[in-house]
């Protein structure tokens, strides 16, 4: 029987990992440019972690935990998000004692039991950023704006920004009496995890996904309806500094996001045709998580992206980097004495930094040739028993047919001297 890869991941092989690479590489670039530093957490962490500060009732914590005992019996489980994770170390690392804001971004994997689908796996990753330590409006726009530039950096079209504010405790009290009060009437109508949402988080029904429950909540209360003085401000602070800045938006009443853990200014990003749901990203405002995990009471806001769902954006609309050659020069090199000296100059080049290889198989000229020009090479290094008793190197142009013999004393600095100029 042959042992496959689990269901809900994948392997990512030569050919496709330089888009994965491509994407990374960007994303440090604008991460830089905003001031953000990367942090890296661990792959599991303790349940507990997860269950304050995502939610007891969303369906992350309820259905899609991949949690296991360890061997002193503790409940650990492979991260599902990294929102709550970062708020940990910010508090045991003691970052709150540096100058604030905390300015921070992280890519890598995470974990959640669902039905894979179109751009939807078991094993995921994400970009994120997370801003700990500053409550004003313009750090809101700051994030969100990056997130956009990157969008527009990497040449995606077609895209939508999504945001609203779900208030703050104190507004959004007032929001859940009138939202009870108008789903009482209809509460057998919604699925069976609306119901229970009803009593313990009836906000999270607005997020439900299930067609009988978007038709029940057309025309409910909406956060937007309920937001105290303080939270109306901040929120038109936030649309005017967007507005300002270029940033093409949408404002969504309905637009709640899944977790709980959300305050005031809430987002997502929009793109068609990349299966399952069309959001890309999604963030928002979260005062109150750093203190929920036994923190100091600190403001903080992040976003996080999938990183399957932006490629398979960029797949869609054709904005992937075109395949660049492996190899800058390939050395063929004919016999063991051969293979023996061409390894040393090889290697050689390799130390300055060009990108070189060799036929490994001991194959013919011919086929060592075909192997070159699959691979990319710019030329092809012929050394054989007659160059090695002339003390010569053959640099074949594979793009233009021509070959000319330099010493072999000359080869390194010669090929070299190609490679930086491009020719």
């Amino acid at each position: 029987m042959t042992i496959q890869r689990p269901k809900g991941t994948q392997d990512l092989l030569p050919g496709t990992i330089e888009q994965w690479q491509y994407l990374e590489d960007t994303i440090r670039s604008v991460c830089r440019e905003y001031g953000y530093e990367e942090i890296r957490t661990p792959m599991f962490e303790a349940t507990e972690l997860f269950q304050r500060g995502v939610g007891q009732t969303t369906d992350i914590v309820k259905k899609e935990m991949y949690t296991f005992l360890d061997k002193g019996n503790r409940s650990m489980t492979l991260r599902p998000e990294l929102t709550a994770s970062v708020c940990r170390a910010y508090v045991e690392n003691k970052l709150y004692g540096q100058p604030q804001p905390v300015k921070l971004y992280y890519i890598g994997p995470m974990f959640r039991y669902e039905r894979p689908q179109s751009g939807r796996f078991r094993q995921f990753h994400q970009f994120g950023v997370e801003v700990l330590g500053a409550d004003q409006a313009i750090v809101d726009a700051e994030v969100i704006s990056l997130v956009w530039n990157l969008y527009r950096r990497l040449g995606l079209v077609g895209l939508e920004v999504h945001v609203n504010s779900v208030g703050c405790p104190t507004c959004r009290a007032s929001h859940r009496e009138q939202l009870q009060e108008f789903l009482a009437v209809r509460k057998a109508e919604l699925c069976n995890d609306c119901q229970e949402r009803f009593e313990r988080n009836p906000l999270r029904i607005l997020d439900c996904k299930n067609p009988s429950c978007q038709a029940v909540t057309a025309g409910a209360p909406t956060t937007k309806d309920t937001l105290c003085a303080d939270c109306s401000t901040h929120f038109a602070r936030v649309l005017d500094i967007l507005g300002r800045a270029g940033v093409v938006y949408r404002v969504n009443p309905r637009l709640v996001r899944g977790l709980d853990y959300y305050t005031k200014t809430a987002f997502e990003v929009m793109v068609e045709e990349i299966g399952a749901q069309s959001a890309i990203c999604g963030g928002g405002r979260y005062d109150k998580l750093v203190e929920e995990i036994g923190g100091p009471p600190t403001a903080g806001i992040g976003f996080a992206m999938g990183i399957e769902r932006v490629l398979a954006a960029l797949q869609v609309q054709d904005k992937l980097p075109k395949k660049e050659p492996k190899l800058f020069a390939m050395l063929i090199a004919l016999g063991e004495k051969a293979q023996t000296e061409g390894f040393a100059l090889l290697n050689a080049l390799r130390s300055q930094g060009l990108p070189a290889g060799m036929d490994l198989l001991g194959r013919s000229l011919k086929n060592q040739l075909k192997s070159a020009d699959r691979q990319g090479a710019r030329y092809a290094l012929i050394l054989g028993e007659e160059e090695l008793a002339r003390n010569v190197l053959v640099i074949k142009d594979l793009s233009l047919g021509e070959q000319r013999e330099v010493p072999l004393t000359d080869a390194v600095e010669e090929i070299n001297k190609n490679y930086q100029r491009g020719v």
